[in-house]
């Protein structure tokens, strides 16, 4: 089983042929609301790559928060432990450019009133265990949108395989570190934590903090690293991209969904770079996922 422990906000979208400099106002030519957030994104994300999900977090109690829930709920996500907290559902306001390229705005609403209460159900009624080859059978999913006492109660709770998206990049507590498995930021994210441009550098240095890591590059693909010393690179698949919102949600939900089928880190990352290279050539966050048989398509 896969617990994500995240935020649920309702994507605002903007198309635009480019985003407006600071003072200026451009003509959009297409308007959406979208079910997202990094929680709700990499929830949904695992549930169509084939995994057994649940999500525990809040949603407001506002229109949005019920519309967030049939998202999650519709896509197959278990929903029971998603609290509805009186006053507004977060909020993302998003301006994506013809090239795929986008900009987010974050108004956390009902997100930050997730606690560290909420954090001890993340093992709840969701039995972990180690496969007789010795591979993590379940796993929790995290993000940083939610308060951060909240996160790394979270991560101690929990007794499996923990992956932490360092999104959007804060100070990592040493607690939380302590407790994380696999660290997977971007290429940006993993520099700035490091202080290293490089992402292969960037990659030892993380490999300091937590026992494996996974840098993805975008178009450029990913790379990952274990204190095992193995070290992978997988390319990056040629598409035309639409919007990269939540590509790296689907590569997190797809990787983590390989791995806790007992793939390799290999397989995982093929089937992860399958996904996220789907998801870009579709508009919006939740609604540009594959499903585990596109996934499968496009891998063989």
């Amino acid at each position: 089983m896969i617990t994500v422990f995240g935020s649920a906000n309702m994507d605002l979208v903007a198309y635009v042929e480019r985003a407006p400099e600071l003072g200026e106002t451009v003509s959009g030519r297409e308007f959406r609301t979208i079910c997202g957030g990094k929680g709700a994104n990499q929830a949904i994300a695992s549930a169509l790559a084939g995994g057994d999900v649940r999500f525990v977090g809040a949603v407001g109690s506002d229109g949005f928060g019920a519309d967030l829930r049939e998202a999650l709920d519709r896509s197959g996500v278990d929903t029971r432990a998603l609290r509805t907290v009186d006053g507004p559902s977060g909020i993302a306001h998003i301006v994506v450019e013809d090239g795929g390229a986008n900009s987010i705005i974050v108004v956390p609403g009902a997100n930050g009133e997730v606690s560290e209460e909420d954090a001890r159900t993340v093992s709840a009624d969701a039995p972990q265990g180690r496969s007789a080859a010795g591979r993590t059978t379940d796993a929790l999913l995290l993000q940083l949108e939610l308060p951060m006492p909240a996160v790394v109660a979270a991560a101690r709770a929990f007794s499996g395989l923990v992956v932490l998206t360092p999104a959007p990049v804060v100070p990592l507590p040493r607690e939380l570190l302590d407790a994380v498995g696999l660290l997977l930021p971007n290429e940006h994210e993993a520099a700035a934590i490091t202080g290293l441009p490089a992402p292969e550098e960037a990659l030892e240095a993380l490999l300091a903090l937590v026992p494996e890591a996974v840098v993805t590059l975008g178009a450029d693909g990913a790379i990952y690293g274990s204190r095992d010393g193995s070290r992978l690179r997988v390319p990056g698949r040629p598409v035309e991209a639409v919007d990269t919102t939540a590509a790296g949600d689907t590569f997190a939900g797809a990787f983590t969904v390989a791995r806790t089928e007992g793939r390799t880190a290999q397989e995982a990352l093929e089937f992860a770079t399958a996904a996220a290279a789907l998801s870009v050539q579709r508009p919006g966050a939740s609604t540009s996922m594959p499903t585990r048989e596109e996934i499968d398509a496009e891998v063989r």
